[in-house]
């Protein structure tokens, strides 16, 4: 390694970072000099390696940004530079051609900060306050972005422009001869200037944005128009889309109206494929706009500190449905008390909140189900006597709170998997909390040397079997034909077409709100029954011996269920989840407890086999699995599965559509309450409120 100890992202950074500050010293040494070859080279290669670096390695010139020497000081050091070498060269004349030189140097970055304002007052007008998709915004007369070298990108433009200049005046020093420093420039004015024109373009009326106001207009007519009565209310950051994601099928099967109500910009396009219209209210007062709306109630998959802004409209009821349940303090948060009702799988559920204590009444808990969890199918049997039995590892992440027992991965991952391996008659998918190592570093290394092992034994077995012998259970020979593959790129193809809007790269939020209009009648269907194919080609593409490392989005974990004939994963929702298929499980218990005060302090894991760290009781959970007449826990996963997901009839949909059509009508009788009192329903303290708030700092996102 050329630095010892050091991560080679890291090796790579700090040896293009001593590359650019040597290029820097070898151009003032060909400078004083002078000497015309180093400066020629240093200048010439220090730029190229800036354009490289700002294609692949942008994070370690924002580092440099952070210290003041960005890519302005750095192109500016780099052409003072070669100024300073053309003042050493004999042949050029100081007063007439360079002079002439250096005028129209400044005057390129002159023109420079002409388009840099020229670009903010662009992107200001092209940023709306209202964020859309699948809502039809054509009464907005948007108009498509402009390129994104112009608008955006100003770093990449001030090098790129940079090249005809650096270009001339090396050509100058090598030459002597001033015309092609001049013809540089002129090149370089000519292109910013035509580019400032351009991109001018878009304040002029044709393509100008419509104002803050006209917008707001036009979204309160939209919202009479349309009439949204049921919606999904979402804040978080860049990880947490899958919270509301699990949630939007749910929405969109509601009697009535759906709407996806977000605060974050980027989250628009983080939310899956749906027909639901989705709005983006990132300011409270614009938030506000739906208290005058026919919403009557709002679902809460997550908390966050801007739910408590939402919460402030008396018009709408709302109903916090979590992202998932388990036995975790994390599953009873004390601010769910705020909320008009909260909404549980099961009884298990309900009696978790009071037994936490924390303030939310009984008469508030509604027992709804998992619509969600529908796709998951049933228990059909155990694997064919002498098949494979497959395994789906899926540990959650370590969590916020240190607490050793959240994951498996650190102290019982490598173990679980060791047992797993050894068995020839396994094979293992290996699916990761997508957060893991994200706040311990032991479980990122932990979960990479769990890679490598599983990678290994794939290895061994092709080996195996290609020198002729059996492999692991006479695995590791066959593999599915350039068909199977085939099939898997044209499904993916097609899901692709239909799941994900396609924009050009220079495309910014009010281009796409133009392009994610109102999407075609029965898309959803098409998207879930494209899923499908795609699930199943993906499947058929695998050799059915190999064992499987599955970090992608896809396939979801609802998918892995229904391939696994077992599942070992730790303390988390993901156990209540598969419990509605009623297969064989299994928890990892590395909390330190006993397995007698494992079970006692986590309800969800006594239908299944408790792992130690050392993952010993792996061949007993096999014998069940392959043998019913070795499966003990049959009937007490069934009762756990009541326990915790609630009744199978009527069916969760039902249920949950069932507590949705109540809570609208408690909207209604507050607001028939509100209209016979003759009384305002709005406090008109509130709007003070709101515009308070505007003021405020952000707040981080919560759990």
């Amino acid at each position: 390694m050329p630095f010892a100890g050091i991560a080679p992202r890291r090796a790579v950074q700090l040896m293009a970072l001593t590359t650019l500050l040597a290029a820097y010293c070898a151009q003032l040494v060909g400078a004083l000099k002078p000497n015309v070859p180093l400066l020629v080279a240093a200048a010439a290669g220090g730029l190229a390696l800036d354009l490289y670096l700002q294609h692949r390695q942008p994070g370690l010139l924002s580092l440099l940004s952070r210290v003041r020497f960005d890519v302005m000081v750095r192109q500016l050091l780099r052409d003072m530079l070669i100024l300073f070498g053309l003042l050493q060269i004999d042949g050029i004349e100081p007063l007439r051609e360079q002079s002439a030189l250096t005028v129209m140097l400044l005057s390129s970055y002159l023109v420079h900060f002409l388009i840099q304002g020229v670009t903010i007052m662009v992107r200001r007008d092209r940023t709306v306050p209202i964020v859309t998709r699948n809502v039809d915004v054509s009464a907005l007369g948007l108009a498509p972005a402009p390129p994104r070298i112009l608008a955006r990108r100003s770093s990449h433009r001030l090098l790129y422009l940079s090249v005809p200049v650096t270009v001339g005046l090396l050509t100058t020093a090598a030459t002597t001869d001033a015309v092609w420093g001049v013809l540089g420039l002129g090149i370089s004015l000519a292109l910013s200037g035509g580019g400032a024109l351009y991109l001018a373009t878009w304040l002029l009326p044709a393509k100008r944005t419509a104002d803050d106001e006209r917008v707001r207009e036009w979204f309160a007519g939209w919202l009479q128009e349309y009439r949204p009565t049921v919606g999904l209310y979402f804040s978080g950051g860049a990880t947490s889309a899958y919270q509301a994601n699990m949630w939007v099928s749910t929405l969109a099967a509601l009697d009535g109206k759906p709407l996806i109500v977000l605060r974050e910009r980027f989250m628009v396009q983080k939310i899956t494929a749906t027909d639901v219209p989705i709005v983006c209210l990132p300011k409270v007062a614009d938030l506000m706009l739906l208290e005058h709306s026919t919403l009557k109630m709002l679902l809460h998959p997550a908390n966050s500190g801007k739910t408590s802004q939402v919460l402030r409209i008396p018009t709408i009821k709302h109903a916090f449905t979590n992202h998932g349940e388990s036995d975790k303090l994390s599953s009873c948060n004390p601010y769910a008390k705020a909320y008009d009702e909260v909404w549980v799988a099961g009884p298990a559920a309900r009696a978790r909140y009071q037994l936490a204590d924390i303030g939310v009444d009984d008469r508030d808990v509604v027992e709804v189900g998992r619509p969600q969890l529908a796709p998951i199918r049933p228990y059909a049997g155990p694997p064919p006597a002498g098949g494979l039995t497959t395994v789906l590892y899926a540990p959650t992440w370590e969590g916020w709170d240190g607490n050793p027992g959240n994951t498996s991965v650190v102290l019982a991952g490598e173990n679980i998997v060791r047992e797993l391996l050894a068995d020839p008659r396994v094979r293992l998918l290996y699916k990761p909390h997508p957060l893991t190592g994200s706040v311990d570093p032991r479980a990122g290394e932990a979960n990479k040397r769990i890679q490598a092992m599983i990678t290994e034994a794939n290895a061994a077995m092709v080996a195996e079997a290609a020198a002729g012998g059996q492999g692991a259970g006479g695995r590791g020979a066959e593999r599915p034909g350039p068909e199977a593959a085939a099939e898997l790129a044209r499904v993916q193809a097609e899901l692709d077409e239909l799941a994900t809007t396609t924009f050009r790269t220079g495309a910014d939020e009010v281009e796409r709100m133009l392009m994610q209009s109102s999407p075609e009648a029965g898309r959803a269907e098409a998207v879930q029954a494209a899923t499908a194919a795609w699930e199943e080609a993906y499947w058929a593409s695998l050799p059915a011996w190999e064992h499987q490392i599955i970090t992608d989005s896809r396939p979801g974990i609802y998918a892995c269920f229904n391939v696994a004939d077992v599942l070992i994963s730790d303390v988390s929702s993901v156990i209540s989840d598969y419990l509605t298929s009623e297969k064989p499980y299994a928890v990892a218990n590395t909390s330190g407890m006993t397995e007698a005060e494992f079970k006692a302090e986590f309800p969800t894991v006594r239908a299944g086999t408790i792992l130690g760290p050392k993952a010993k009781q792996i061949p007993a959970l096999l014998e069940a699995v392959r043998d019913p007449e070795h499966d003990t826990l049959v009937r007490a996963r069934a009762e756990l599965k009541e326990h915790l997901l609630g009744p199978s009839e009527p069916p969760s949909l039902v249920r949950f559509n069932a507590a949705a059509v109540a809570l609208c009508a408690k909207a209604d009788a507050r607001a028939a309450r509100i209209e016979a009192r003759g009384e305002s329903d709005i406090p008109s303290q509130r709007r003070d409120a709101a515009e308070e708030l505007e003021l405020e700092p952000e707040e981080p996102a919560g759990v």
